[in-house]
């Protein structure tokens, strides 16, 4: 069962935008912490930016102002709204729930490619 879906990728010029969706099942409505993470090519996966239940977020530096996360929402979806990307934003990005018994679950990611 796929508790956790990402959408939203796709291919986009320097400068533009993305809206990432994640969906996450009935199953994983309670969680505990939520966020986004990516992977590029030959390099470690890395965090873009965690929520809290109670809506504490945090930011990898490289994003800090242009990336917002929208996790505090009751219909189980996640958004990360992503502006003035940058080529090195290039990656697949992925979803995570943590449960309130530390449990992770992870989606299948999404390509982004950012063109120069």
């Amino acid at each position: 069962v796929q508790h956790v879906m990402e959408s939203g990728g796709g291919l986009v010029q320097a400068g533009g935008s993305l809206r990432l969706s994640c969906i996450r099942s009935e199953y994983l409505h309670n969680f505990y912490v939520m966020g986004w993470y990516r992977q590029a090519p030959g390099k470690r996966r890395e965090m873009v930016v965690t929520v809290t239940a109670n809506g504490v977020t945090n930011y990898a530096d490289s994003v800090k102002g242009r990336f917002t996360i929208d996790g505090a929402r009751a219909d189980n979806t996640m958004y990360l709204q992503m502006n003035n990307l940058r080529p090195e934003d290039t990656a697949v990005y992925y979803c995570k729930v943590v449960t309130n018994q530390q449990l992770a679950y992870w989606g299948q990611g999404t390509q982004i490619t950012v063109s120069s």
